[in-house]
This record gives C-alpha cells, sequence and structure tokens, in this order.
C-alpha cells in the first residue's frame, strides 16, 4: 500500500505510519499547500484544510491514497470553551473520507491569545519555554501531561478517516 500524506511534518507522517504498520504501508510525504489558514477557525475550515492535503498529495504522486491532517480550533454548541480539534481525510481518487481524532478543551489563556490572532504551535512553545512542540508531543500531549499525544491523537484521525477504506460497510 502506497500513501501519499500531505505535509513534511513528521509527526503527521508519524501517525499514518504507526496508525496502518499492519498494513506495511510505504508513505510519502509532499508539501502541499492545505488551503486554509495557518489557524483553522472551524471544524469546516479543519476538514477542508484536511481533503485538501489528501487530494493534493494523492496528486502529485503515484500512491494509492491520499492522507490529508489537519489541526484547528473550534467552539462547539454545549461545549464551554474553545477546543483542538484535528480532522483526518482519505481519498483514493474517487471517494474520499473524513474522520476526527480527539477534542481537547484549550486553558483560557491559550484561547485568549489565539482569538487575539495567534497561533496554537508558538503559543503553547511560549507558555511551555519550548522550541517546535508541533513537531513533537503537541498541545495534546502537553496538555494532557502525556495521557496521549500529538501523534497518538492524530492517528485517530487517520484510522477513522481510513477505515471506510478498509470495510465493506461504506459504499
Amino acid at each position: 500500500m502506497k500513501l501519499a500524506v500531505g505535509s513534511t511534518n513528521p509527526v503527521k507522517i508519524d501517525a499514518v505510519k504507526r496508525t496502518l504498520e499492519r498494513y506495511e504501508p510505504t508513505v510519502i510525504a509532499v508539501d502541499v499547500d492545505s488551503g486554509v489558514s495557518e489557524q483553522p477557525w472551524s471544524i469546516e475550515e479543519t476538514v477542508t484544510g484536511a481533503e485538501n492535503r489528501a487530494r493534493r498529495a494523492l496528486a502529485a504522486t503515484e500512491a494509492d491514497y491520499g492522507v490529508g491532517l489537519e489541526g484547528g480550533v473550534a467552539r462547539h454548541e454545549g461545549v464551554p470553551g474553545l477546543t483542538l480539534i484535528m480532522w483526518g481525510a482519505v481519498t483514493d481518487g474517487d471517494r474520499i473520507e473524513r474522520g476526527s481524532g480527539p477534542t481537547l478543551r484549550l486553558p483560557d489563556g491559550v484561547a485568549e491569545r489565539l482569538e487575539a490572532g495567534a497561533e496554537l504551535g508558538p503559543v503553547m512553545d511560549d507558555l511551555l519555554g519550548t522550541d517546535g512542540l508541533a513537531e513533537s508531543a503537541g498541545a495534546a500531549g502537553a496538555l494532557t501531561a502525556g495521557l496521549t499525544d500529538r501523534t497518538r491523537a492524530l492517528g485517530k484521525a487517520v484510522a477513522c478517516s481510513f477505515g471506510p477504506f478498509l470495510t465493506e460497510y461504506y459504499d
């Protein structure tokens, strides 16, 4: 199985490799534009970014599937605060499937900085005194005390978006 991942971020690539390791995939990283803002601000924008990454990665390669992963933030009706969201999309060129990863409430101080125009990665680096958190444990790792991390969280989005291609239950 040959997969084109619409990113060169090592965490996203690792999420795909780890999640689909039983299929012994060949994974190709492709630097593509998500077509959305650097900090997506809704489920719709985050899903669109994942879809664009998947389609563009597939189009740039001879892979069997294109995989796109996108993180964003959103407010959910009935749920307090601003949340971190993660979405995946997978396409074989004919159809596209989508699936989400975990949702995690962001601390109020982080949310305030994002609402003022900052991006999550740099805000988290500033908060934690790190550099490049988005390419390691990510906000998910830092805000759950390591109960999950960005790779595992994105892996759930990979599993949920790739699953429909692996079962007989979807058309």
